[in-house]
C-alpha cells in the first residue's frame, strides 16, 4: 500500500480554506463587539484575532498566550496537562488573549458561533483591563510583548546550541530560576540589574571573598580565622549586612550577586556570561506575567461581567444562540473551586449596584422630610424604582417607528438615527447602535433590574448614617421625583472603571469584600480541625472570609521571602526570610528550594521563619473536648551548605519581626511609585 504525496497538502489546503471560512464570518461580530465596548465607555487596545485548530489551542496555552516560547520541558508539560484536561474532564479552551499593543486573541476553529461570540466580547473586556489597569501599565513596558518573548526564545536557544555549552546544563539552570519564579518585588517596576550595579552596595563581604581567594583549607581557615574574629570585621554594629532593607526581588539579588559552585575548585565562582543572560531573561519575564497573576479575579470577573452584558442583556447572541451561550456561561460561573470567573462578576456586580445605591440615597436623604432615621418608613421603593425604569425610548427599540425618536436627545445617537433612517444600519440585529453612552447606561440601569430590586430596601441604618454624614451638598428638594430626575445612571459604570484603573486582586477584595457581600452569596471560611482530623465551616465573618482569600492573593499565593542578608555571617552567606502571615512553610518543600537557592548562589544558604508545633498532650485533649488546641510558635532556620541541611531552633526574638500582625493590603500603584 502506498501512500498519496499530495494527500498531506490538499488536507493542509482544506484546513486552511475552513480557517479562512470561519474567520471571514466572524469579522463583522468582532467589529460589531469592538463598537460596543467602546460604547459602553471601554477603551481596549486593538485586538487582532486568530482563528487555529485544537492543538495550535493546546500549545498556545501551554506557552502562556504566546506562540513562541524558549525551549524547556515545562511546557511540554502543560500541553499534556491541557489535552487530558479536555479529553477527560470535559474542559474545553475557548479562546486565549495575551496582555499585548495590539492584544492578540485565538479563537478555536471547533467553537460554535454562538461560542466564538462569547469569547469576542470578553477578549473585548479584557484587552480594555490591559490597556488601562496600572498594574499592567507599571510591568508591561515593552510595545511588543510577542516579539520581546520570542527574542529571549532565540537567546536561550543559542546558548543551547552553543557546542561550549551543555544543553542539559542549561535546562538545569532553568530548573533553578523557575522554583523562584514569582520571588519579584510586585510593587516596583521592572529595571535591569546588572552585576556591577549590584556590587556597588557591598564594601566589607569583601573580607569573606578574600578568604575564599586565598584558597585555605577549611581546617587552616577554621584554625586562623575563627568565627568570633570573622564576626569582628565589618560596619560599626560588627558585621557588615546588605541590604539596608530586606529585598523581595530575590532573582533580582542573585543576578547581581550570585554566583556558582565549582566543584573541582571547592569554591565560588562567578556566573558564565550565558546564565547571567538566562537569569536576566526568566526575571525579565517574571516581571511581564506578574499583572497577570495578580489581578486574575479582577480581570476574569470584568470580562465576564461585560462579556454578560452584551451577549445577554443587548442580545449580541441570537435567539438560536443564546441557549447554548447561557449553558457554557453557566459552567464557567458554576465550576469549583475558588472560581476567578464568579467571584470576580459577583464583586463587579455588587460594586456597581452599591455605587448606584450610595447615589439615589444621597438625592432621596435631600428630599424634605426624609432622614436617614425615617428613611425605611418614609421612602415607597417601589415607586423610587418605577421611577428609574428606563423610559420607552431606551428600553426598546422599534425599527418602524424611527421617525418619533428625537435625535436631540443625548441619549440617542444622532449619527446612527440617522443611517437606520436610510437603511444602512440595522438596528432590528443591534438596537444598541441608536444610543450613546448615556442612553445605554439607563438602558442597563442595574437597581432596576428584577435580581436587583431589594437592593435599594435592604439599605442599613449604618450606612443610611454613614452617608447622611458625609454628604457635602445640603440643598434640599421638595419632592421624591425632583430628587430622581437628578440622579446619574452612570454613577455605576463610572466608579468600575475607576477601580478598574488602580486595583489589584488583593486591594479589590480588601475594599470592597462586605458582610452584606458574604451573606448575599453565601461565603464562608473552612479549616483543617486537629480535633477532629478533617475540614470544617469556621466563620461566615466578613473579616475572616476576607482574611481568608487575600492569603490565597498575595504574592500569588506563595510565601513571601525576602533577602535579609547577603553577607550572613560576615562569610558571604545569604539569609532569607519568610514573612509568616500565620501559614507555616512545608519544611521538606522549603528545603528543595533552598538547595536551587544555593546553585543561583554558590555559597552557603540559610532561611528563616516560624514553625507551628503542637503538643500530643494538648492535641489529645483537644480531641475529648471537640475543641481547637492552640499552637505554639517557634522560630526555625534551615541551613543548606551545598551537602546537607542544618535546622536550628532560634529565640523568638531573633524571629518575632517576621510574625505579621496586622497586614495593611490597602495600597495601589501611585502609592508604591510615590
Amino acid at each position: 500500500m502506498s501512500e498519496d504525496p499530495t494527500a498531506g497538502s490538499e488536507l493542509a489546503t482544506v484546513e486552511s480554506i475552513r480557517m479562512q471560512r470561519e474567520a471571514d464570518q466572524l469579522d463583522e461580530p468582532a467589529e460589531a463587539a469592538n463598537q460596543l465596548a467602546t460604547k459602553l465607555g471601554l477603551k481596549p487596545y486593538p485586538v487582532n484575532y486568530w482563528i487555529v485548530d485544537y492543538d495550535e489551542m493546546n500549545e498556545l496555552i501551554a506557552y502562556g498566550g504566546f506562540q513562541e516560547r524558549y525551549p524547556h520541558w515545562r511546557w511540554g508539560m502543560a500541553y499534556d496537562r491541557q489535552q487530558k484536561q479536555s479529553q477527560f474532564l470535559g474542559g474545553k479552551a475557548f479562546e486565549i488573549v495575551n496582555n499585548d499593543n495590539p492584544a492578540h486573541a485565538f479563537l478555536q476553529i471547533s467553537n460554535s458561533l454562538a461560542d466564538q461570540k462569547a469569547v469576542i466580547t470578553h477578549v473585548e473586556a479584557h484587552s480594555d483591563f490591559f490597556a488601562n489597569n496600572q498594574w499592567f501599565g507599571m510591568f508591561s513596558q515593552d510595545p511588543d510583548a510577542a516579539a520581546l518573548l520570542d527574542r529571549h526564545a532565540d537567546t536561550i536557544r543559542q546558548h543551547m546550541q552553543d557546542p561550549d555549552i551543555e544543553r542539559s546544563d542549561v535546562e538545569r539552570f532553568i530548573d533553578h530560576i523557575l522554583c523562584l519564579e514569582d520571588n519579584v518585588d510586585q510593587h516596583t517596576r521592572y529595571e535591569t540589574v546588572s552585576p556591577e550595579e549590584g556590587g556597588s552596595n557591598i564594601e566589607t563581604a569583601a573580607v569573606g571573598e578574600q578568604l575564599e581567594e586565598l584558597d585555605l583549607s577549611e581546617e587552616v581557615r577554621s584554625q586562623v580565622f575563627d568565627d568570633e574574629w570573622l564576626d569582628q570585621q565589618g560596619d560599626d554594629d560588627g558585621r557588615a549586612t546588605f541590604p539596608e532593607e530586606p529585598e523581595h526581588d530575590l532573582l533580582g539579588f542573585l543576578r547581581a550577586h550570585g554566583k556558582q559552585y565549582d566543584d573541582e575548585a571547592g569554591k565560588a565562582l562567578e556566573m558564565e556570561d550565558w546564565q547571567k543572560d538566562v537569569l536576566e531573561i526568566l526575571r525579565r519575564e517574571s516581571y511581564y506575567f506578574a499583572p497577570q497573576k495578580m489581578t486574575k479575579i479582577m480581570n476574569e470577573g470584568w470580562a465576564s461581567y461585560w462579556e454578560s452584558l452584551m451577549m445577554a442583556d443587548e442580545n449580541f447572541a441570537g435567539a438560536d444562540e443564546f441557549m447554548t451561550y447561557a449553558d457554557h456561561m453557566s459552567k464557567v460561573l458554576g465550576s469549583g473551586g475558588l472560581n476567578p470567573y464568579s467571584l470576580g462578576i459577583q464583586l463587579w456586580e455588587y460594586i456597581e449596584n452599591s455605587e448606584n445605591r450610595r447615589h439615589v440615597v444621597e438625592h432621596l436623604l435631600r428630599v424634605e422630610g426624609v432622614t436617614w432615621r425615617n428613611f425605611h418608613d418614609t421612602v415607597d421603593f417601589d415607586t423610587v424604582l418605577g421611577t428609574l425604569e428606563p423610559d420607552d425610548l431606551v428600553a426598546s427599540v422599534d425599527p418602524d417607528e424611527l421617525g418619533a425618536v428625537p435625535a436631540d436627545d443625548d441619549r440617542i445617537d444622532a449619527e446612527a438615527l440617522a443611517a437606520a433612517r436610510e437603511g444602512t444600519v440595522d438596528l432590528s440585529t443591534y438596537p444598541w447602535k441608536l444610543f450613546t453612552y448615556e442612553g445605554l447606561c439607563q438602558r442597563h440601569y442595574s437597581l432596576t433590574k428584577p435580581q436587583n430590586r431589594g437592593y435599594l430596601a435592604r439599605i442599613s441604618l449604618e450606612e443610611l448614617e454613614r452617608i447622611s454624614r458625609y454628604m457635602f451638598d445640603d440643598s434640599r428638594y421638595g419632592s421624591v421625583e425632583e430628587a430622581l430626575a437628578d440622579v446619574d445612571y452612570a454613577t455605576g459604570w463610572n466608579r468600575m472603571r475607576e477601580i478598574r484603573e488602580s486595583h489589584n486582586d488583593v486591594t479589590f477584595i480588601d475594599e470592597f469584600l462586605t458582610q452584606e457581600f458574604v451573606d448575599e452569596h453565601d461565603y464562608f471560611t473552612y479549616e483543617y480541625t486537629h480535633s477532629s482530623g478533617d475540614y470544617r465551616a469556621t466563620s461566615s465573618d466578613y473579616e475572616d472570609v476576607k482574611k481568608k482569600l487575600m492569603l490565597q492573593m498575595t504574592n500569588f499565593g506563595k510565601p513571601t521571602i525576602a533577602v535579609a542578608d547577603g553577607n550572613y555571617r560576615n562569610r558571604n552567606e545569604l539569609l532569607l526570610e519568610h514573612q509568616y502571615n500565620g501559614v507555616a512553610l512545608d519544611i521538606e518543600q522549603a528545603k528543595e528550594t533552598l538547595a536551587r537557592v544555593f546553585e543561583l548562589w554558590g555559597r552557603p544558604v540559610a532561611l528563616r521563619t516560624v514553625e507551628k508545633t503542637y503538643d500530643e498532650h494538648d492535641l489529645e485533649v483537644a480531641r475529648r473536648r471537640d475543641r481547637e488546641p492552640e499552637p505554639v510558635e517557634v522560630g526555625l532556620e534551615l541551613r543548606y551548605d551545598g551537602s546537607g541541611f542544618d535546622e536550628v531552633e532560634l529565640n523568638w526574638d531573633d524571629v518575632k519581626h517576621l510574625a505579621a500582625t496586622d497586614v495593611d493590603y490597602d495600597t495601589k500603584p501611585e502609592e508604591w511609585l510615590a
